[in-house]
C-alpha cells in the first residue's frame, strides 16, 4: 500500500511543510480516534476537485465502523457508497466543523458523522471525517463523558491548526495512550476527572485517596523522590494547564518520566487551547515501573557481556604479547615465523572483541576492522623489497554483521591478506595492492580480494593446499560461516582473486 507522503504527492500539491503538518497529525491522531470512540477517515483534495482518503485510523477503545480500508478510495456523496462522508465538501469549503443532526444507517450500523477541517497556515488542507456508532439511550458514563469533551477540544485545535502540538521529547520516551491512565484537567491544574487506570498509577506512587479536586501539580511535588524532578513535573503540569492563557506562550506537549517512592510513570501532558483560552490539560499517564525494572535488567546484563568482551580482548592481547616476545627469543626462523602467524590470528580474534566492547547489541563494523588489520598487514615490507610495501584498500562497504558472523570473516579476510602480502608479489615487486570489495543484499554477502602480484602456481588447488593458513580458511567459510570460496586469477590476469560469499540468514 502506497504511504501517505507518496498519495499526498499523487493526489495533491499541498507545499512540503503542509503535508509535514498533516504526517504529525497522522502521528497523534490515535489519541483523538480513542477519545472520540470513532474511526476517523484523512481526506484530501486532488488537483482537479476531487476527494480522496489518504490515511485511516481505528480506535482502541471501541469496534471500527470501517471493516474495509478505505485509503486511496475516492470520497463518494452517496448514502449507500463505502466509506461515505457527505459533509467533506461542505466542511472544506466553509472551514467549520460540520455535524449530522441524525444518526444514518450505514451497513447494519446506526453511525453519526462528523467531518473536521484540517487548518494550517489558516488555509484548510484537508478534512477528517469521522464515524462513530450512535450511542444508546443511556447517558455517558464519567469516562466516556470525559473522553468526549477532551476530543471535542482536540478537534477544535485542529481547526485552528493547533494540534498536533509540538512535544518536548528530547528523551524520545514512549506514548501513553488513553487506555493507560486518563486525567482531565481544568485550566487550574484541579482535577476533573481521572479514570480508573491512572487511579491506579497514582496510587502505586504513594497516594491513596481519590484525586477528584485535588491540583495534580502540588500532589506531584510531595510524591516524587527528586526534588529537581518534583519541580519539573509541578512546572510541566501547570504549564500544560494554565499558562496557555498568555497567548504569547507557544502551546507545547510535554512528557516525562517521574519516580515516586514506589512506582515509575510515564506521563504525557496534552495542553487544550481553544480560541486563545485555556480549557485545561489531558493527562495520560503509564505506570512503567515493571517496564523499568527489565531494562534496568537487561542494561545491567548487557553491560556484563561488554565487560566479558573487554576482558576477554585483554586477555588475548596478553597471550599475543607472550607469543611475540617468545618469538623474539627464538633462534629457529621456522619457529618465530609460526608464533609470528599466531600472534596476528589472536590478534584479529581480539579485534573483534574490542569492537563487541562498545557495542549495544552484539553487532560489530566489520569495515572499521578490516582498515585496522590492513593498516597492521601494510606495516610489513615484502621480502627483499627495498622498502616496497603492499596498499590494502577497501572500496565499499561490508557493514555491520552480527558477532557470529563477523568474527570468522575477520579470521578469513586475515588470512587471506597475509597469504597474498606473502606468497602473491615477486620481491621487490613495486606498487603492490590489494583491493578489498564488497557486494551485499538481504541475503548474503559477497566480499572480492583481489591483487596485482604474480598469480597462482601452476596446479593450484585450494582443497588440496597443505598451507595452514588456507587450511584454516577453508574450514572457517564452511563450518562457521556456511559460505563458498573460491581463488583464481584476477579479471585482468595480473594477479589472484579470491571470492568469498556468505549467507546472512
Amino acid at each position: 500500500m502506497a504511504t501517505l507522503t507518496e498519495l499526498l504527492a499523487e493526489h495533491t500539491t499541498l507545499s512540503d511543510e503542509a503535508a509535514a503538518h498533516l504526517q504529525r497529525l497522522v502521528a497523534e491522531w490515535q489519541l483523538l480516534a480513542d477519545l472520540s470512540f470513532a474511526d476517523y477517515l484523512l481526506a484530501v483534495r486532488g488537483d482537479e476537485g476531487e476527494f480522496v482518503y489518504v490515511a485511516q485510523v481505528r480506535p482502541n477503545t471501541a469496534s471500527t465502523v470501517f471493516q474495509h480500508d478505505e485509503v486511496g478510495h475516492p470520497v463518494e456523496d452517496t448514502e449507500s457508497a463505502q466509506g461515505a462522508n457527505p459533509l467533506i465538501h461542505p466542511a472544506f469549503a466553509t472551514g467549520r466543523i460540520m455535524q449530522e443532526g441524525l444518526a444514518t444507517r450505514y451497513g447494519n450500523l446506526l453511525v453519526t458523522r462528523v467531518a473536521i477541517p484540517v487548518t494550517f497556515e489558516g488555509r484548510v488542507i484537508a478534512v477528517l471525517g469521522r464515524a462513530v456508532e450512535a450511542s444508546e439511550t443511556r447517558p455517558p458514563s464519567p469516562l466516556e463523558a470525559a473522553y468526549r469533551d477532551a476530543a471535542q477540544a482536540l478537534c477544535e485545535m485542529v481547526v485552528e491548526g493547533t494540534f498536533p502540538l509540538d512535544e518536548a521529547n528530547t528523551m524520545g520516551l514512549s506514548t501513553p495512550r488513553a487506555g493507560d491512565g486518563f486525567v482531565r484537567l481544568g485550566p487550574a491544574g484541579v482535577v476533573e476527572y481521572a479514570s480508573p487506570n491512572a487511579l491506579s498509577a497514582v496510587h502505586r506512587m504513594g497516594w491513596t485517596t481519590d484525586l477528584s479536586g485535588v491540583v495534580l501539580a502540588d500532589l506531584f511535588r510531595r510524591l516524587l523522590n527528586d526534588p529537581f524532578e518534583s519541580t519539573d513535573a509541578a512546572a510541566m503540569l501547570a504549564m500544560a494547564a494554565g499558562a496557555a492563557d498568555d497567548s504569547d506562550v507557544p502551546v507545547r506537549g510535554l512528557r516525562m518520566e517521574f519516580d515516586a517512592r514506589r512506582a515509575t510513570v510515564l506521563v504525557r501532558a496534552v495542553p487544550l487551547r481553544s480560541r486563545g483560552r485555556s480549557q485545561g490539560a489531558v493527562l495520560l499517564i503509564r505506570d512503567v515501573t515493571e517496564v523499568k525494572r527489565r531494562d534496568l535488567a537487561l542494561i545491567s546484563k548487557d553491560a556484563t557481556i561488554r565487560e566479558i568482551h573487554h576482558r576477554v580482548k585483554n586477555n588475548l592481547q596478553s597471550v599475543s604479547a607472550l607469543l611475540r616476545l617468545q618469538a623474539r627469543r627464538s633462534n629457529n626462523p621456522e619457529t618465530s615465523k609460526a608464533l609470528e602467524e599466531a600472534v596476528r590470528r589472536v590478534g584479529s580474534i581480539a579485534l573483534v572483541h574490542e569492537m563487541l566492547s562498545g557495542s549495544v547489541d552484539e553487532e560489530v563494523d566489520v569495515d572499521a576492522i578490516v582498515d585496522r588489520v590492513g593498516t597492521s598487514i601494510v606495516d610489513v615490507a615484502l621480502p627483499d623489497g627495498g622498502g616496497s610495501r603492499v596498499v590494502v584498500t577497501r572500496v565499499s562497504r561490508l557493514g555491520v554483521l552480527a558477532a557470529d558472523l563477523a568474527m570468522p570473516l575477520v579470521m578469513v579476510l586475515t588470512e587471506v591478506l597475509q597469504n597474498s602480502i606473502e606468497h602473491g608479489f615477486a620481491t621487490g615487486q613495486k606498487g603492490a595492492r590489494i583491493v578489498i570489495d564488497a557486494e551485499r543484499d538481504v541475503r548474503s554477502l559477497a566480499v572480492h580480494i583481489t591483487d596485482n602480484g604474480q598469480g597462482l602456481p601452476d596446479g593450484f588447488d585450494l582443497e588440496k593446499s597443505d598451507r595452514l593458513g588456507l587450511q584454516i580458511v577453508r574450514t572457517l567459510v564452511s563450518n562457521d560461516l556456511g559460505g563458498q570460496i573460491r581463488i583464481g586469477p584476477s579479471p585482468d590476469g595480473t594477479g589472484t582473486r579470491v571470492d568469498l560469499t556468505i549467507p546472512l540468514h
